[in-house]
């Protein structure tokens, strides 16, 4: 008997587990979008009702004055410091002489363990440019693939900035093409001699407005959603990324070069742009034998360094300020 009323209990619990899957298929099915789509829109359009976020506006001006600061001094530095980029890879050395390490993998990585082409560097080798689409509103409609020519393109941390209420001047938002021209090389003289004493202020004001840079963008990317390409670098500001098909990487695949968007951070915004770093105890080339040796150090970081700024001691670690020398061959 205990035997029976077992199997009659597992086949009511059955049965009424179908049952309750059915009245959850019938309920689901019997949902009206049609209905539910106008609200839906209607949500979507008074969301924007609550942007800009009034105490969020002092935070994005803010980081405008850090750039422009960090564009300035880093385009006065490069007049007296020595920058060095590779003409075959994106590999950058602040120094004067280029290093001899075998890092070079050429235009697209088809090569590996080559020697570097150094020639002159300029602002976009420090300050790696990031643009994206300038929106007319925070919460319009996607960009179409046709309509990619019609939104002018501006600097990420700009549009970012300008979709959080910063009050940006258009000869300011729209100046990112001359930012390439503004210092060609750094190799000529600078128009007047400048002091050391110059230089250290020049290089620390730098140095704590690209700390100042980074750390209000990482503010701004909590409230303000941004997008990145998992396979490229390209960067979306808005709550949900264009249509545009320019990816590059997979553009002969079955998505035929459409972008495939996750969250963006602080360096896919202000990217770091890591260099080498030479310690006093390191030769004065580096060379390809003391590789795992010496340190790294970003790029703003290094440039503001070598002309007495103070370094934060969070990079000590990257720097590798106490590690070891490279043996003596």
């Amino acid at each position: 008997m205990a035997y029976l009323g077992r199997r009659a209990g597992s086949y009511i619990c059955s049965e009424l587990c179908v049952l309750v899957l059915n009245q959850r298929r019938y309920s689901s099915g019997r949902v009206d979008w049609k209905q539910l789509r106008p609200m839906i829109l209607k949500r979507i359009k008074s969301r924007s009702k609550e942007y800009p976020i009034k105490r969020m506006v002092p935070v994005a001006q803010e980081v405008v004055r850090a750039r422009e600061i960090v564009t300035e001094g880093v385009s006065t530095l490069l007049r007296v410091v020595p920058v060095h980029s590779c003409k075959f890879c994106p590999e950058v050395h602040i120094g004067a002489t280029g290093h001899e390490m075998k890092t070079c993998h050429g235009f697209k990585r088809m090569i590996k363990d080559q020697p570097h082409k150094w020639v002159p560097g300029n602002l976009n080798d420090i300050l790696v440019p990031v643009q994206a689409f300038h929106l007319n509103e925070m919460f319009q409609d996607e960009i179409k693939h046709d309509q990619r020519f019609d939104y002018p393109r501006v600097p990420a941390v700009l549009e970012l900035c300008h979709q959080a209420g910063a009050d940006i001047p258009d000869e300011l938002l729209y100046r990112s093409e001359q930012l390439s021209t503004t210092v060609r090389g750094n190799g000529q003289q600078p128009p007047g001699p400048i002091l050391p004493d110059q230089l250290r202020y020049v290089g620390q004001r730098t140095l704590d407005a690209w700390e100042s840079l980074r750390l209000g963008v990482t503010k701004l990317l909590l409230v303000y959603p941004s997008k990145v390409c998992e396979h490229c670098s390209e960067v979306h500001v808005g709550p949900s990324g264009h249509k545009a098909r320019m990816c590059g990487v997979f553009k002969f695949e079955g998505w035929k070069g459409m972008h495939k968007w996750k969250k963006a951070g602080v360096d896919d915004l202000v990217p770091q742009k890591i260099v080498w770093h030479r310690r006093p105890h390191d030769p004065p080339v580096l060379v390809d034998g003391g590789r795992d040796y010496y340190g790294h150090a970003p790029a703003v970081i290094e440039l503001c360094m070598q002309v007495g700024a103070r370094v934060p001691p969070k990079y000590h670690c990257m720097m590798k300020t106490h590690g070891l020398a490279p043996p003596v061959q």
